[in-house]
């Protein structure tokens, strides 16, 4: 079996940036952070997003929700980064049990402080944006329009 790297080499880029167009980042600059409790799908979006595979995990522990919150406060209020955007996935949407959209609106105290999911120009905007898109990785729904709704807003 013949190996041609630069014809794997252009397979990989054009898969990227497939990836990066559907996801609304293509010829965007910036950087990312995936923060979440252990078992929140961080990896699972990261392995779907790479190499299209999918791992189930555990649902994670409504327990450890103040913890989550204490870390989105202290995001919030960091001077430095005032004027990121900031797109919050609830994930696990498929799952019995999983916290509701509104839910976790009340819980992490996002009501009167988000965008909306549509289109909302920055200088409409109050303060930084920030959503709440409820999500599925393993069902591969909603996440795609929280990266789209966060790509408007990346210059």
């Amino acid at each position: 079996m013949c190996f041609n790297s630069n014809k794997f080499k252009m397979f990989i880029l054009d898969w990227f940036t497939g990836v990066l167009g559907f996801l609304g980042l293509w010829k965007k600059s910036g950087k990312l952070l995936f923060l979440g409790l252990d078992n929140a799908g961080k990896t699972t979006l990261l392995h779907m997003l790479k190499d299209d595979r999918l791992a189930q995990h555990t649902l994670c522990d409504r327990p450890r929700l103040p913890e989550s919150k204490t870390e989105l406060d202290s995001l919030l209020t960091d001077e430095t980064l005032s004027n990121c955007p900031v797109l919050i996935l609830g994930n696990k949407i498929d799952k019995p049990g999983a916290a509701s959209e509104d839910e976790l609106r009340q819980f992490f105290n996002l009501y009167q402080q988000t965008t909306g999911k549509g289109k909302v120009s920055r200088s409409e905007l109050p303060g930084r944006p920030l959503e709440l898109f409820m999500c599925s990785v393993l069902k591969r729904q909603g996440y795609g329009e929280g990266f789209r709704w966060l790509a408007q807003y990346i210059d």
